[in-house]
């Protein structure tokens, strides 16, 4: 990707994330990842039905890197099953840590394909998919 869009796309995500807003229903479930290293800290809830990712909605305090982060994810996993999220979100990992991916899955999260560069950038870009990862893999596991 483009490094100026991918900043276009990272800043546009920062202003106006998707899905920014308070969770009061108790369909979903519910996660906090925070990064003990700076102010991230977000908490986020995730509504599957019939393995299916109907909803995310996050709230929180968290740098441009971490929300635009979650944003994307947001974008990317509603919709999807629960195992095409574990691929997407698999693929990320794979991707931030320079190992070998799919492209094709990540769409704009290809944005973050440099952040490898800034080692200390990469824990913000991972903090959303983290927690959301070890609610679909114990979903995936009942």
């Amino acid at each position: 990707m483009d490094k100026e869009i991918g900043r276009e796309i990272i800043l546009e995500h920062f202003q106006h994330p998707l899905n920014k807003e308070e969770i009061h229903d108790d369909r979903y479930i519910k996660i906090n990842s925070r990064n003990p290293n700076c102010i991230d800290n977000l908490d986020i809830a995730i509504l599957i039905e019939d393995s299916t990712i109907k909803d995310i909605k996050f709230m929180g305090e968290a740098c441009a890197i971490s929300t635009s982060s979650t944003s994307i994810m947001i974008k990317n996993l509603i919709g999807k099953s629960v195992k095409e999220a574990i691929n997407y979100i698999n693929n990320f990992y794979h991707m931030v840590n320079e190992e070998e991916y799919d492209e094709k899955v990540l769409n704009e999260a290809l944005c973050f394909q440099d952040i490898y560069k800034q080692n200390n950038r990469k824990s913000c870009a991972l903090l959303p998919y983290r927690g959301i990862l070890k609610v679909l893999e114990e979903y995936e596991s009942k």
